[in-house]
């Protein structure tokens, strides 16, 4: 088996390299401006009812069971949510490291093991914030519906501070992973691709602090009713699961068809990789920066951000 580059530039960078950059952060700006908060979230509303067979936000959770599967399908509803769906920034940086076999089973054991550190980042962080929170209960801030300063809840406030911070470290990322910003995790280990998948494992398993997602609110509710800080792990567990279950699917489907072609090309230089990560993580970085830090705030009149047609309200 061969050893694949690493997702990150180590020359100089080009003209081709700050094209990458420029294009990465237009398209988050461009994706944050005509975002659909509404379309989206309703979408997901719609596939958890679907998959429950209830309606998901009006009924009841009838049981600790039943909380568990609940947990699993708002994770899964949320997907492609503006709380989750730079997750998919994981994509290139997960194909990008590895090892790369010539059969099916090396590809599928390359594949996993990249997907394996990013999952368990995720999910352990989510486990955490879920126990604390449900050990203190329904009082944390995220679960308020009060006013704060500004006009702006304290959930609101919370969701725009998380994500932002982990929208400008998934930016920091993409510019390091271009060689325009320094690496944070050179010389940290001697493993820099494993602590980098586990530091974007880790941001995505920060979205669940924070996150506004209805659904998401009423599962937190649940748990912290229930003061059982493990039952409250194991949900947000759950979610952080759900999560992933697209980004896995897509990830494997990449890795395994066609002989592998796709990881192969995208590994075949180092600065093709590189660029191809360092893209990805500007375009989902940008996005979560300006559609939390910045429009989300406009909703507040702290300023004017652009409104489509169909995102108005």
């Amino acid at each position: 088996m061969a050893r694949t580059h690493a997702a990150v530039a180590t020359t100089a960078p080009d003209r081709r390299t700050t094209a990458c950059a420029v294009a990465g952060v237009a398209a988050g700006v461009v994706l944050a401006v005509v975002w659909s908060a509404r379309l989206v979230d309703g979408l997901g509303v719609d596939a958890a009812d679907g998959l429950l067979g209830r309606d998901s936000l009006k009924d009841d959770i009838p049981g600790s069971g039943a909380g568990v599967v609940f947990a699993f399908v708002v994770g899964l509803a949320g997907t492609f949510t503006a709380c989750n769906v730079a997750a998919f920034g994981a994509l290139a940086p997960m194909a990008g490291t590895g090892d790369t076999g010539g059969t099916l089973g090396g590809r599928l054991a390359a594949a996993l093991r990249p997907l394996a550190w990013v999952t368990a980042a995720a999910v352990t962080v989510a486990a955490v914030y879920g126990g604390i929170c449900a050990a203190i209960g329904p009082d944390v801030p995220q679960l308020s519906t009060a006013t704060g300063g500004g006009g702006i809840p304290p959930r609101a406030l919370q969701a725009l501070i998380v994500f932002t911070l982990i929208g400008l470290a998934m930016v920091w990322l993409g510019f390091s992973a271009l060689g325009l910003a320094p690496d944070p995790l050179a010389g940290r280990t001697r493993n820099p691709e494993r602590l980098r998948l586990l530091l974007i494992g880790a941001l995505i398993g920060g979205f669940v602090i924070g996150r506004p997602y209805p659904l998401f609110r009423k599962t937190f509710a649940y748990a912290a009713d229930t003061h059982n800080a493990l039952y409250g792990a194991l949900l947000f567990a759950l979610i952080a699961l759900g999560n992933m279950v697209v980004v896995a699917v897509l990830f494997l489907a990449l890795a395994l068809t066609a002989h592998g072609r796709v990881p192969h090309w995208l590994n075949a230089t180092p600065t093709r990789a590189a660029r191809v990560t360092g893209t990805a993580l500007l375009l989902f970085g940008t996005f979560t920066v300006v559609y939390w830090g910045i429009r989300l705030p406009a909703r507040y009149n702290w300023w004017w951000f652009p409104v489509m047609p169909w995102n108005g309200s």
